[in-house]
């Protein structure tokens, strides 16, 4: 017979049954035998006080009937004994059980047996922690809400204070000449492009997110996708003084991506390169493979990244030097774009920053060469 199926609940009581009856029986048979013997080694007017004792229950209640009883008290005694241990565990997951009840949700009940009970334990310890799990992520998502509704008026309150403030002047005639009106009305036109790229900004980090937006998948070649990107920076390289310098990437290297899609995360991490590497004079972008993976890193040179702010640097509105971010136009929402829209292509994205060397560093799984070998190949 199957051990697994021995030791279970429904065997045990078996097992409780089978023992107690025997017993019982075996109690019945030799205290027969010994009240027997005692009553006849003894004549009637002779009998000691336990004999007599037993004699008066004979005679009242019947041999019969007092077997009966006390088999089914010791058949009771020895079933609950028998069964003791099983009913400890029972109890401790009553216990248990009604501790989750409560909102105890750390409780765990202690597994100590293989049988039904120990799986009944150890699935109401995987809820427990299940539903630990699920109260916590959504006191993060409550607290995460939070701070994106903090962020966002934060951030939309800073360029329209300004736009107001210009709009007032010019609504009640407080400037000197038109010079100036225009100055104002410039200024103002500036802060409502700043605020229409947050919104922008937002929408696209709540598509990307949320994960409503669906990719079709083709063959993608990093290399000429990359190159063709990087000219297209070539305008805002040269304004802020700024080239750009390609390594690797000798061979093609395919992956599964939406390019249209894709192009968003690399224009974030460009812009993130040139606005805040500059005084290095050079964005790097390195190709190559590495364990099945396509990896590319985008480095620019200057200032490094605090090591406590590495960990944060894809958090939503999260800035390392916030009023250098709101001078060179940066919304905090950038890299968070980027890393959803990677993680989107199942990729994975890291920074890495030391010794004035910024790196970011995306990993992307290759695509399979039956998808992207030529069809003269096949």
């Amino acid at each position: 017979m199957n051990s697994k199926l021995i030791n279970t609940v429904r065997w045990k009581f078996i097992y409780a049954f089978l023992l107690s009856g025997i017993l019982t029986a075996a109690i019945l048979f030799g205290g027969s035998k010994v009240v027997q013997s005692m009553l006849a080694a003894q004549d009637y007017p002779n009998y000691s006080i336990p004999a007599r004792g037993v004699r008066w229950l004979i005679n009242h209640i019947g041999s019969a009937p007092l077997m009966i009883i006390i088999g089914v008290l010791a058949f009771v005694l020895f079933f609950f004994l028998f069964t003791r241990r099983v009913m400890l565990v029972l109890d401790e997951i009553t216990a248990g059980i009604q501790e989750v009840a409560k909102g105890e949700l750390s409780h765990r009940i202690e597994v100590k047996t293989s049988d039904e009970f120990g799986v009944v334990a150890a699935s109401i310890n995987q809820m427990a922690e299940q539903l630990q799990q699920s109260l916590q992520e959504e006191r993060s998502a409550v607290a995460a809400k939070n701070d994106l509704i903090t962020g966002i008026s934060h951030d939309l309150r800073t360029p329209l204070t300004s736009i107001l403030g210009f709009l007032e002047y010019i609504e009640k005639d407080r400037y000197q000449d038109e010079i100036e009106m225009r100055y104002y009305v410039s200024i103002a036109y500036e802060k409502s492009l700043t605020l229409r790229k947050l919104i922008d900004d937002l929408f696209e980090y709540t598509r990307v997110s949320g994960g409503s937006l669906p990719l079709s998948l083709i063959p993608l070649n990093l290399n000429p996708f990359l190159m063709q990107l990087a000219e297209e920076f070539a305008p805002m390289l040269e304004e802020a003084g700024m080239t750009y310098k390609i390594t690797g990437g000798q061979e093609p290297i395919w992956i599964m991506a939406a390019p249209g899609e894709l192009v968003r995360a690399y224009e974030n991490l460009f812009s993130n390169a040139i606005r805040y590497g500059a005084q290095g004079k050079v964005v790097e972008i390195a190709l190559s493979h590495d364990e099945g993976e396509a990896v590319v890193r985008i480095s620019n040179y200057g200032e490094a990244i605090p090591a406590q702010d590495l960990p944060r640097l894809f958090e939503r509105f999260y800035r390392v030097d916030k009023s250098r971010s709101r001078d060179t136009g940066g919304t905090g929402l950038g890299l968070a774009i980027a890393k959803s829209m990677i993680e989107l292509h199942h990729g994975r994205i890291a920074a890495f920053s030391e010794n004035g060397r910024t790196d970011f560093v995306t990993r992307f799984p290759l695509a399979p060469a039956s998808v992207h070998r030529d069809p003269k190949e096949r």
